[in-house]
């Protein structure tokens, strides 16, 4: 799809798959526009076709009609900023892809936590001059490192939101893991809830939610007697990587939460290493690669470059 930014509006060059379609059509079917916020596009005159402001239930469009949409007017920032250094692997005007460091928090769980990745997502925002609170798609653990999807503006959260909702976002991760791995493929399907005896521990329970992991056994280190694994994620429950491998015997490395052995270097061995989607607004496929971090000794530059030789199974 063809689209432009001209200051605080998206340009949209209507395709061929639109034609005849209403503007209400396409902010709610197309685009999955939240209530609140067609609202305000409509109280704030805020869409536009070919000049002139539509009827949105009326209006039809046509192949090479102009749309426009007032997406990056200035949003009140809802998270205190702080300076962090940020990774970032992939962005745009709609989209930031950060590579989180371990031990960071994804988001406040306080109203006086100002450390976590969103808080230094804001600082970084306010320092590239873009008027808006990032909005996290989806979360890491603290102690898990790897790639983590924003959005900057609200119709972008409502649609990569979707893409979430519907299992459009793929994510794979590098894990290891105590053991020779076997066997070397397949798939974990087992429900996860909460542990009654823990406040933060999850566990496979027949009342719990659908969880979905696959897993590829790249490596064995017979001196550590650990398996080096890509995983991909149906799912995403949370703790669903370490609750899974651990349900199959194969802890993670240093996860002493679900039988893993400690290191005084790190809590996991687990890192999201690529990031898979289509682009809300161009379609296009994104691919995104997040290195390990410089001084990490649990993954190296040969690690993502082995990942990337293996396709998706999407």
């Amino acid at each position: 799809m063809r689209t432009s930014r001209d200051g605080e509006w998206l340009n949209v060059i209507i395709p061929c798959k639109w034609d005849g379609l209403t503007i209400e059509k396409i902010l709610t079917k197309q685009w999955h526009v939240p209530r609140k916020l067609m609202h305000r596009f409509r109280t704030q005159n805020e869409v536009m076709l070919n000049n002139t402001f539509p009827h949105y239930k009326t209006t039809n469009v046509h192949s090479g009609d102009h749309l426009r949409l007032r997406l990056f007017g200035p949003e009140p920032l809802e998270v205190t900023p702080s300076f962090m250094s940020i990774d970032p692997v992939f962005e745009d005007d709609h989209l930031l892809v950060i590579n989180k460091p371990a031990g960071v928090f994804t988001h406040p769980n306080r109203p006086d936590e100002h450390d976590t990745l969103v808080n230094g997502a804001a600082g970084y925002f306010q320092r590239q001059g873009i008027p808006s609170t990032p909005k996290y798609v989806h979360r890491l653990d603290r102690d898990t490192s790897g790639a983590i999807l924003f959005a900057k503006h609200a119709l972008a959260t409502a649609m990569l939101g979707k893409e979430i909702q519907e299992r459009k976002i793929k994510r794979s991760y590098l894990a290891w893991v105590h053991g020779r791995l076997l066997p070397e493929q397949g798939t974990i399907i087992k429900p996860i809830g909460k542990d009654p005896e823990h406040t933060v521990k999850r566990m496979v329970s027949e009342d719990g939610r659908y969880a979905e992991t696959h897993y590829t056994l790249l490596s064995y280190d017979a001196v550590h007697d650990s398996s080096l694994i890509m995983l991909q994620l149906e799912t995403g429950r949370t703790h669903q990587i370490r609750v899974h491998l651990s349900s199959i015997g194969y802890p993670l490395i240093g996860d002493t939460l679900y039988g893993g052995k400690g290191n005084i270097h790190y809590k996991q061995a687990l890192h999201a290493a690529r990031l898979t989607f289509v682009h809300p607004f161009t379609e296009e496929m994104i691919h995104c690669y997040a290195p390990p971090a410089p001084s990490s000794t649990l993954f190296t530059d040969a690690h993502i470059d082995l990942l990337k030789q293996i396709k998706n199974r999407s």
